[in-house]
């Protein structure tokens, strides 16, 4: 929440990470999209304009991107930005991560949506018990990651933030239950080696009992 003068204070601002401009399309700038959003249609109206996320090297850092045009194409989503008006342009933003600036007093618009601030100091639960609290939420073109401090241990666990792993997140009781792999809390335990090591009783009793001589080794000419 935003503080000071109640009159003149504006809301405070958090960032929602709405798609990922995957490979150019087409010679007129246009860029095929992963989605990050369950209502693309209502996210990428024309006028609608995006933070990007690209390397401080790339010459649109610092920029915003606004959409100039939005279709379905073979069951594809393909944008059109305005300025970007040509491939070679288009090029030079692929990989590009889109963001939009939301109030942090809102609720997001989707289903399965929160705000890093709102996942942030959540309880970790397993099994009915606490083991840990969401220390922040790191972003990964792939998927995102709740990062984990675990109680009594300065470890930081990586939890992919995907349903099978994070089944509940719970805002109003303040906890985030999960579902983990085995490993990903605690170290496995060491497997036992399939066949004990040889004993000297071992080697004894297998030289008393072969009988059989040693072959002769023909050496080659």
């Amino acid at each position: 929440m935003a503080t000071g003068d109640s009159a003149g204070a504006q809301p405070a601002k958090t960032q929602l990470r709405v798609g990922r401009l995957v490979k150019a399309h087409g010679l007129k700038g246009a860029f095929k999209l992963e989605l990050y959003t369950d209502d693309p249609d209502g996210r990428f109206v024309p006028g609608s304009t995006f933070t990007l996320q690209v390397p401080e090297s790339s010459p649109w850092h610092g920029r915003e991107l606004t959409v100039r045009e939005f279709r379905w194409m073979n069951s594809h989503p393909v944008v059109f930005f305005e300025g970007v008006d040509d491939r070679t342009a288009a090029e030079e933003l692929v990989k590009a991560i889109l963001w939009i600036d939301q109030d942090t007093e809102a609720a997001p618009a989707e289903d399965d949506a929160w705000y890093d601030h709102q996942l942030v100091g959540l309880d970790v639960v397993r099994d009915g018990v606490v083991i840990g609290r969401v220390a922040r939420v790191d972003h990964f073109p792939a998927q995102d990651l709740l990062i984990v401090k675990p109680t009594g241990d300065d470890r930081e666990v990586l939890v992919p933030f995907v349903s099978a792993i994070v089944p509940e997140v719970d805002i109003a009781a303040g906890r985030v239950v999960v579902t983990p792999p085995s490993g990903l809390f605690e170290d496995l335990p060491a497997e036992p080696d399939d066949e004990p090591a040889p004993t000297a009783d071992d080697a004894t009793d297998d030289d008393a009992t072969d009988e059989t001589p040693a072959a002769a080794i023909d050496r080659e000419d």
